[in-house]
């Protein structure tokens, strides 16, 4: 049977699954901040990029699906996140993309294809327009690459328990444990000014691009992702169903299997 957290209250009680063990963790020192990284397994490398406030401990169960099928993943704490950490200088998406070129530089990884989760999406999606020859498909899930993308918050019972895990991990992982709040008024500010790409830009990105949004999700309007797919040349939308913007915790084997035939399709 499936797997199932809809209400997120295992993730908020447990988190998601442990990652296994790495074959590799590090840190790489980088524009005034030390990225954490890991990875795992063997064959053509996938790099995941979590969420924004969250790590790459949210992609629990992802990782094991992508070693199982041949894959080396590569995991990256963006900086200020999880084990990650940062200078005083404001979020910036084009700055954390540098950070995963980095990891990149020092695993010697020529190219690979990168998933990115809501921030990360847009992480991955700025390396596919800004690095193309690093990067070799974009897996792009519940973001935005422009405001009029966003809807007006709404509080949730679903959201609060993802705030809160996010809340006791960042105070287990972090090297500044007492900052969260800090943190979290950084990060806001952040999505509140970008990211700004537009159809003309969009429409230079030449990788191949899945542009993924869930049927219930509480951030994203459905009609920005049809935008992004239409915008796009090398571009398809997958709708999935009955799930929101955390379907990698709620239903992780729907997920995944949308995953892996992203990720098989750029390199079986």
């Amino acid at each position: 049977m499936d797997y199932r957290d809809d209400d997120l209250k295992k993730f908020e009680a447990h988190g998601a699954a442990p990652l296994p063990v790495a074959t590799e963790q590090g840190q790489v020192e980088h524009d005034g901040a030390k990225i954490w990284y890991a990875t795992f397994g063997t064959g053509y490398p996938v790099i995941l990029l979590h969420g924004g406030l969250g790590h790459s401990g949210n992609w629990g169960f992802q990782v094991p699906a992508l070693v199982r099928h041949g894959y080396q993943v590569i995991t990256i704490d963006s900086r200020g996140h999880g084990r990650s950490t940062r200078d005083e200088r404001p979020y910036k998406y084009e700055l954390m993309a540098s950070d995963v070129l980095a990891v990149m530089d020092r695993l010697q990884l020529n190219k690979a294809i990168a998933a990115g989760w809501s921030d990360g999406a847009c992480v991955a999606l700025i390396l596919g327009m800004k690095a193309a020859d690093r990067i070799a498909g974009v897996f792009f899930f519940g973001c935005n690459m422009d405001p009029s993308g966003t809807k007006d918050f709404e509080a949730s019972p679903v959201i609060e328990r993802c705030f809160g895990r996010h809340k006791k991990d960042y105070a287990e992982l972090s090297a500044t444990p007492g900052q969260f709040d800090a943190f979290v008024e950084a990060v806001g500010l952040m999505m509140k000014s970008e990211p700004n790409y537009y159809a003309a830009e969009l429409g230079k990105i030449r990788v191949p691009v899945a542009v993924v949004q869930s049927e219930h999700d509480e951030f994203i309007k459905d009609e920005h992702a049809t935008y992004l797919a239409r915008s796009i040349p090398a571009s398809e939308l997958i709708m999935l169903p009955d799930v929101s913007h955390f379907a990698p915790l709620q239903r992780p084997e729907q997920f995944n299997r949308v995953l892996l035939a992203f990720v098989e399709k750029i390199h079986p």
